[in-house]
């Protein structure tokens, strides 16, 4: 009663919500394709998942990759036990090695179905719910110092007290924006300064000597790989939380050993879905590494799914994580979750807890049954 029947694939866009959304390397964005897949089970119960690549140059990612990988997936799984997680994620990779952008929808509705099979949240079928609430952050795109710093101001009125600061252009520069930042938040407030990989490593090397005035500052990927980002650890007493670098054991074990990571950033598209995310959280929290708990980008379901890993990790492991429906403007499920005063938490509900609307999707983009 519990084997896949159909699997339906949407698309919609998400517009930021905040105008252009820039990182650096000039990779700017207003607004994005989000692919959302539903499960059906013989017995009818449905879930969902999303994914939404941050465009074509971000990661080996983009939209229409993950909307042609699901056609080649959608196949393998039908009569799959959607609530045997494991033997879901074997089906996949069974399938179509790689492409985890691709998969993590797919792990996400499964979820989502267990959930409701059972009568439990996601996060209790993550370990357990251990934060009722936890502080979120928001991303302050690369601009001219004045308006990054305006542009805090303005989120810090609405209780965001963490921040991720982008830069990754010029190293003097970037210094001036977090100044201006800087000048801006207080002692409690959280600052990440993220190059996303943006740097050489000799212009790492500099923005690492000029940001080490600022106290409080953690410096998120400076280099592009991770064998610059362990050259540079030794160089810099800056706290270093890698994202980009970090998206299987290997890579973390490797960021927590040589790279000396203070934090690593988990994002559930990059690492194939929640159950290899709750995998990676898990030995992070035992290797006492923080962690920043998100995806690439996403839309109510995709909040909803992040709410969940994030409201099962330890308090003391848990760094920042971001409701990207705060970011964006088009919602299809009632805008929920909803955060609160800057603050997010995973809803009660049984699954994700939310109810995606499909008469706002219009037809599927494609249905295997």
């Amino acid at each position: 009663m519990s084997a896949i029947r159909r699997i339906d694939v949407y698309g919609y866009q998400l517009h930021y919500a905040h105008g252009e959304y820039v990182m650096s390397g000039g990779r700017a964005t207003q607004a994005l394709d989000s692919t959302l897949v539903r499960i059906t089970t013989e017995s009818g119960l449905e879930g969902w998942g999303e994914t939404c690549p941050l465009g074509t140059t971000y990661l080996p990612a983009f939209a229409e990759g993950a909307r042609a990988a699901l056609r080649e997936l959608a196949p393998a799984l039908l009569g799959v036990d959607a609530l045997n997680i494991a033997r879901v994620n074997a089906a996949l990779d069974g399938a179509l090695a790689g492409h985890g952008y691709a998969k993590s929808p797919v792990d996400i509705a499964c979820h989502d179905v267990l959930g409701k099979a059972t009568g439990l949240a996601v996060c209790d079928l993550l370990g357990g719910r251990l934060q009722t609430s936890f502080p979120l952050y928001e991303a302050v795109p690369l601009a001219e110092p004045s308006a990054m710093a305006e542009f805090v101001k303005g989120r810090l009125h609405h209780g965001i007290h963490r921040f991720q600061l982008k830069i990754g252009g010029d190293p003097a520069e970037d210094a001036a924006r977090v100044e201006a930042v800087f000048r801006e938040t207080n002692d409690g407030d959280v600052l990440v300064a993220d190059a996303n990989g943006g740097y050489s490593f000799a212009a790492a090397l500099a923005a690492a000597r000029l940001l080490e005035r600022f106290d409080g500052i953690r410096f998120e990927q400076p280099c592009r790989t991770l064998v610059e980002c362990i050259r540079l650890r030794p160089l810099t007493r800056l706290p270093l939380v890698y994202d980009e670098v970090v998206h299987d054991v290997e890579s973390l074990l490797a960021a927590a050993g040589p790279g000396g990571a203070s934090a690593v950033n988990l994002k559930l598209a990059k690492v194939g879905g929640l159950a290899r995310a709750r995998r990676l959280r898990d030995l992070a929290v035992e290797l006492g590494l923080q962690v920043t708990i998100e995806d690439t980008w996403g839309g109510d379901v995709t909040t909803a799914a992040v709410s969940h890993l994030a409201a099962s990790t330890p308090a003391a492991a848990f760094l920042t994580c971001s409701f990207f429906n705060d970011w964006t403007t088009d919602h299809v499920a009632g805008y929920q979750p909803r955060s609160r005063a800057g603050h997010g938490a995973a809803p009660d509900a049984p699954g994700l807890g939310i109810e995606v609307d499909a008469g706002q999707l219009g037809a599927p983009l494609f249905t295997v049954v």
